[in-house]
């Protein structure tokens, strides 16, 4: 197979790319998702995957999506999505798109991205973060992704931080997620900031109650990534997501948190890293799975 496209369904863009069997991107398109009406956003997927097929000649025959939420065993579908993307869940892509189609999460793509020539290439023991609208994860073991008992493992953005916080879409209390998803930024900031981005520019403005909220943030990942260096022990943790291209904004102070609160047995510390491919990292992930599929 020459192409595939790869579709990333996020909660505020659709990214689409095609991809050749390199992982090399042809062609690339963004679109407003219009999350809350499902049917506009599976329309513009369908739109995307158009222009693309139109780039490449109609030369893919098959799909890849990346979307937030767990797969179905056979990824056709995703199963399960909570609180979010309604009318996601048990939608068959390949009905609607009359195109083999196979789905997976969106964290699980984004890593297979960057275990096959990103961040992670050649890398055998690897945890991925996506950090966005919300909190996603991926893990990589002995060089292959895990996904354990029914699709689940991974989900880092649901651990608890915060034991007093509110319940999370998957009623866990003061989660990763609502301590630094985009999700929750206008909760957290009283009102003031509707976007991480705009409260971001505030703080590189000097607004000391930005630079609170923000740096408190940071800090509650970093006592994430700390907990899960002790549970699965990973040589890199990479950090993907619209989040993640804050730059040195988010990676000083947060590599100061984690050397704060990360055990250090025998000097050994985890690396941490940037997605190379930046918030495509799905779309190429994604691309790549379907593409194995159908090998």
């Amino acid at each position: 197979m020459k192409f595939a496209i790869g579709i990333d369904l996020g909660g505020t863009r659709i990214k689409g790319t095609a991809v050749d069997a390199d992982g090399n991107i042809l062609h690339r398109l963004y679109t407003p998702t219009y999350d809350g009406n499902d049917a506009v956003w599976k329309h513009a997927v369908a739109d995307t995957v158009n222009d693309l097929m139109e780039k490449i000649n109609g030369d893919s025959s098959v799909i890849g999506i990346s979307a937030p939420g767990l797969p179905s065993d056979d990824n056709a579908t995703i199963a399960y999505m909570p609180g979010r993307m309604q009318g996601l869940e048990n939608f068959s892509w390949s009905e609607f798109l009359q195109t083999p189609t196979y789905v997976l999460n969106d964290a699980v793509a984004a890593l297979i991205a960057e275990a096959t020539s990103g961040a992670a290439k050649n890398k055998q023991h690897v945890v991925m973060l996506t950090l966005g609208t919300g909190v996603g994860g991926a893990i990589l073991i002995d060089g292959k992704p895990y996904q354990g008992a029914f699709n689940k493992a991974g989900h880092f953005g649901h651990m608890v931080i915060d034991e007093g916080g509110d319940l999370d879409v998957t009623g866990m209390p003061g989660s990763l997620e609502d301590c630094i998803g985009n999700c929750t930024i206008e909760k957290r900031s009283n009102g003031k900031f509707l976007s991480t981005h705009d409260m971001l520019i505030s703080f590189s403005n000097g607004d000391t109650f930005a630079r609170d909220i923000w740096l408190r943030s940071v800090r509650h990942l970093a006592i994430g990534i700390a907990s899960i260096t002790n549970i699965l022990s990973p040589q890199v943790i990479v950090l993907g997501g619209g989040i993640a291209e804050a730059g040195s904004i988010l990676f000083e102070p947060l590599n100061k948190y984690v050397a704060e609160f990360e055990w250090r047995a025998g000097g050994n510390k985890v690396e941490i890293v940037k997605a190379v491919y930046g918030d495509l990292a799905g779309t190429i992930g994604a691309a790549s799975f379907a593409m194995n599929k159908v090998h």
